[in-house]
């Protein structure tokens, strides 16, 4: 689809809103959805608008309906999989049993997704009304053009590879019913203002980095369209990984129910209850710095003129920090960018005094302290309890700086926050880490046209040791990336699973509670990357990708921060 044809069916979907309730006709129409399926693999209905239609079965482990149905789906999908039609299948049921999904599809003996629709909301949009039924769902207008039996669908795919209306949209099947609550328009100001204040007002206020303040009901109602599309799309909140694997304190993760909530009130045409309004009564703090409290001190980054337009190569400048003579622990550090629109990420290395041209990364020498990079969508790095790292007196802070333009002249005079233990007060846990990366020599260029080109790297953990973080990094074309650890004792487990990597989200996902490995314990991230033209942010699809410093090249860093248990020693 051509990009203007793409802008047109976005903007469209913001304007024709259905009713969750009620949906019983084939061409009503949905708007765009994403689902992860029985595997942690996020997929996009838009992602796939060069197909003709996406054919859904709808499933449930305990149907004989959908038992007796997967058999004819499949040899539908044998026949028209390879002439634009794609096959599915979508879990309405909200059990959160992905496991038992996955052993029923082994049984299935078939190689066909399940989108796992654990809040409910896009089966109902859908319509969905038994199971092995089948629906046919087109990605460029949203809509369903068929629901009934798998065997009178095989016409219907016929009609739409045929550029023709299907004559015989709905038809009856028998299978089990699938009942969903029926319930009252939520509260604005008892369920959907206060998730909205929780999950979204940071950013989306006055003088946040988001495009509009939620800052009072008359603004939320009339973003509510758009709410709703990207609540069905999973684009916001940003960053959100796979909340089936570990437990993170930023998953960035809406609640099922209060997706549900959102959505159903945005539906109802965002209606207002009460006299207060929770959102207009929130109160943001004037700081620049995310913590509120003033450094202790401040490292002012040179000012780097930024031209409107151009490439431009990655800039070192180095920056001492004095301070009066006295060593100091560090708790916590923050990079504050004097222009987010141009500064897209930075990388540094803190010498102490005579260690001059060591080469080493930030971090990796015990007891060192560890001074946050910028990476967009970072927060503030805030070690755990009584763990830090040293800065001495006349340390140099040397960073690498890598700028894009944006159209316009601009100026960025960064600052980077720290936060020190009380003097005399010295913290006795260091963090560590290291990063599953793939540098030049070891990297293999990505094909063309490749929608899920694969890498991998592997790191051994040296020590018994506690992970607290990971960090992904890739350019415009990552799709996702997950981390395994296989353990000694010859067992294994996923980690976490950043689904839907975003070049304009690079996060820190942080576990709830560290979580520990034992030494040898091997950690492999795999990082996918779309160079197809169904990716939208990819510069060139026809062109075999290198890796490089610019963003329209490639790189594969998977950091991981932990923290050996053993703090005695050197």
């Amino acid at each position: 689809m051509k990009k203007a044809s793409l802008l047109k069916t976005a903007l469209l979907s913001l304007l024709m809103i259905p009713a969750l309730s009620g949906v019983a006709s084939a061409a009503d129409r949905v708007g765009d959805f994403a689902l992860l399926d029985q595997d942690g693999y996020y997929h996009s209905m838009s992602w796939y608008n060069d197909r003709e239609a996406i054919a859904l079965l709808v499933q449930a482990n305990d149907s004989q309906a959908t038992d007796a149905a997967i058999s004819e789906f499949d040899a539908l999908k044998a026949k028209y999989g390879s002439q634009g039609i794609e096959f599915m299948m979508i879990n309405p049921m909200g059990e959160m049993d992905r496991a038992a999904v996955q052993a029923k599809v082994a049984d299935y003996g078939v190689d066909i997704p399940v989108l796992m629709d654990d809040a409910r909301v896009i089966s109902e949009a859908l319509g969905i009304e038994r199971t092995g039924e089948v629906l046919i769902y087109n990605p460029n207008s949203f809509r369903v053009e068929y629901r009934g039996s798998v065997a009178a669908s095989e016409q219907a795919m016929q009609e739409i590879l045929a550029g023709d209306d299907v004559s015989n949209a709905l038809v009856a099947t028998s299978g089990p019913s699938i009942a969903f609550a029926v319930a009252a328009v939520p509260s604005y100001s008892q369920d959907v203002a206060p998730v909205l204040a929780e999950n979204c007002a940071s950013c989306h206020r006055a003088g946040g980095i988001a495009p509009f303040a939620m800052d009072s009901h008359a603004m939320v109602q009339g973003w509510s369209p758009m709410i709703r599309e990207v609540l069905m799309t999973k684009r916001m909140p940003p960053g959100q990984i796979d909340g089936h694997i570990g437990e993170f304190i930023n998953d960035r993760i809406v609640d099922d129910a209060d997706v549900r909530n959102i959505i159903a009130w945005a539906e109802a045409g965002a209606p207002n209850d009460g006299d207060v309004d929770p959102l207009a009564e929130l109160t943001w703090s004037t700081s620049k710095w995310n913590l509120g409290d003033e450094p202790d001190y401040i490292i002012k980054v040179p000012s780097q003129p930024v031209p409107a337009t151009g490439v431009l190569p990655y800039r070192d400048v180095a920056v001492v920090i004095d301070l009066d003579g006295k060593d100091r622990w560090l708790k916590g550090s923050e990079y504050s960018a004097g222009d987010p629109t141009v500064l897209h990420h930075t990388i540094n290395r803190l010498d102490f005094p005579g260690e001059v041209g060591r080469g080493q990364l930030n971090g990796t020498i015990k007891g060192k302290a560890s001074i946050t990079a910028y990476v967009p969508g970072g927060t503030i790095a805030m070690n755990p309890p009584n763990t830090g790292g040293l800065i001495k007196d006349g340390s140099t802070l040397h960073l690498n700086l890598h700028y894009t333009t944006t159209g316009r002249e601009t100026v960025d005079d960064s600052e980077i926050g720290l936060w020190f233990y009380p003097e005399g007060e010295e913290p006795t846990e260091q963090m560590g880490g290291q990063c599953a990366c793939i540098f030049p020599n070891t990297w293999t260029n990505i094909p063309a046209n490749d929608p899920n080109f694969e890498q991998v790297s592997t790191i051994t953990v040296p020590y018994d040791a506690e992970i607290h973080s990971f960090l992904p990094h890739m350019h415009f074309r990552g799709k996702y990336m997950r981390f395994y650890a296989d353990y000694p004792d010859g067992t294994n487990e996923e980690l976490i699973n950043i689904s839907q990597f975003n070049y304009n989200w690079q996060m820190n996902y942080t576990y709830a509670e560290p979580k520990f490995v034992p030494e040898g314990t091997k950690i492999t991230a795999v990082g996918a990357f779309d160079n197809s033209a169904q990716n939208p942010a990819n510069p060139d699809p026809e062109r075999t990708v290198p890796w490089g410093q610019q963003s329209w090249d490639e790189m594969f860093f998977g950091a991981v921060q932990w923290k050996e248990l053993n703090q005695g020693g050197d």
